[in-house]
């Protein structure tokens, strides 16, 4: 009789990571680990098709980054600053009202 065994996130996200980032072999870090052969491999594979897979469109699920919120208001007032620039040449380039005097 079998049993399954229970292997928390942080265990399975570890040993995913020796393998893709550390580069060791899979069987290799299923021995290390005395994870049952095959396993790994498994994990492995969900997580490579997890990352490929698309996502209806958007490119990630988090919220904008630090970097992409600076970005947003630099975007912004550079935007803001080309409109005032449009209304300073409006104004300068129209003729100025001459009155006739008498």
């Amino acid at each position: 009789m079998s049993k399954n065994r229970y292997y928390d996130p942080e265990f399975k996200a570890e040993a995913i990571r020796l393998v893709l980032e550390d580069g060791r072999a899979v069987r290799e870090v299923e021995r290390s680990l005395g994870i049952t052969h095959g396993l790994l491999k498994g994990w492995v594979k969900a997580r490579r098709c997890a990352a490929t897979a698309p996502r209806g469109g958007q490119l990630t699920d988090s919220a904008p980054t630090a970097r992409e919120k600076a970005l947003e208001r630099e975007l912004a007032r550079v935007s803001r600053e080309r409109d005032i620039l449009k209304k300073a040449v409006a104004i300068f380039s129209t003729e100025p009202n001459r009155y006739s005097g008498s």
